[in-house]
């Protein structure tokens, strides 16, 4: 039986988002040491934009995408094979009962960000965009209307 109503998922709670960013915070000075054997990761900025955690804080998913610009999948794809190494050294960083499994993502808010401009400056859209609402929502200076008539 589900816990969440209607279909919409539950809030993360304020545990759960400040362990989170602990974690973020973590990971980036991990990343940034460049301790990483693997060729793929030491040649690449890695910029971690958010964890978010599981109820039980036992599992962490990482969105990250590389720094500049670049193929994220692939970079979370690399950063996979690299999470058993990660969770050990995140041991030795932050302070939990349980140190947090790892799963990497790839974050497309970024992607879907700029779709959304891209629309926003279609010639259709902004014409739609651009409209004053039905229903005569303007406002007319009284000066003008006392001076003129």
């Amino acid at each position: 039986m589900s816990r969440t109503r209607g279909g919409s998922q539950k809030q993360p709670s304020q545990r759960q988002l400040r362990v989170g960013e602990e974690v973020r915070h973590a990971l980036v000075r991990i990343l940034g040491r460049g301790e990483l054997r693997d060729p793929e990761l030491t040649e690449t900025q890695i910029t971690v934009t958010e964890v978010r955690m599981s109820p039980d804080l036992r599992n962490a998913t990482v969105y990250v995408v590389p720094f500049g610009g670049g193929d994220a999948a692939t970079l979370a794809a690399t950063l996979r094979r690299a999470a058993a190494f990660l969770r050990g050294q995140l041991a030795d960083e932050v302070a939990l009962r349980v140190v947090p499994a790892l799963r990497f993502e790839a974050d497309r808010s970024f992607e879907r960000a700029s779709r959304i401009e891209q629309l926003l400056h279609d010639p259709q859209v902004a014409q739609d965009v651009g409209t004053a609402p039905a229903g005569g929502d303007r406002r007319t200076d009284r000066r003008d209307d006392e001076d003129g008539a």
